[in-house]
């Protein structure tokens, strides 16, 4: 197994949601047991020596890994959700993303600050939903977050816009947005 090969087996869809967007879709890769196996190692030993307490993964793909990361790397699990989503008492961000506005949400007292916290998502675009959800993060007092994504979607900036604002983001994959 590659990250060539991984690159490769992401399915493009275009003009999904709305028309002009390149959607890359994961499900692809993560329903082939080696290739999600191979992401989850990847991804976790990039962060076996952190001390991670919680792995906080972004509704809806950013669950799948995070939630096995978690599991690998010994940690808790916990989702940032859109809005009205989660049961108990929480707190939000809203954001710009590429094609419109949203708003995350997390449960207020997912964490603390003694936590060390990995945040991941599937898919680094432009950088809002990261940003919006390494806000939330830092709003419950963390101060020891590590953030990752499977793929970076080369020519949106997205890793720039969050070096802008403090934020190093490690991805596992580059594909160009035409790809």
């Amino acid at each position: 197994m590659t990250l060539e090969q991984l690159k490769q087996d992401v399915r493009n869809v275009p003009d999904f949601p709305k028309p002009g967007i390149q959607f890359k879709d994961i499900t692809t890769i993560i329903s082939n047991a080696d290739e999600l196996r191979y992401m989850r190692d990847c991804l976790s030993d990039m962060y076996r020596d952190k001390g991670i307490t919680k792995v906080v993964g972004i509704e809806s793909r950013g669950f799948i890994l995070a939630s096995a990361i978690a599991v690998e790397l010994g940690a808790g699990f916990v989702p940032i959700r859109k809005h009205n989503k989660l049961p108990a008492e929480t707190i939000e961000v809203s954001y710009q993303k590429e094609y419109g506005t949203d708003t995350i949400q997390i449960h207020k007292d997912a964490l603390t600050p003694d936590d060390v916290v990995l945040i991941h998502d599937d898919i680094l675009a432009t950088g809002g939903s990261m940003l919006a959800a390494v806000e939330l993060v830092k709003k419950l007092g963390v101060k020891n977050i590590y953030v990752n994504c499977l793929i970076e979607l080369e020519g949106l900036n997205g890793k720039r816009f969050l070096a802008e604002h403090g934020v190093d983001c490690d991805c596992l994959i580059g594909i160009e947005v035409d790809e």
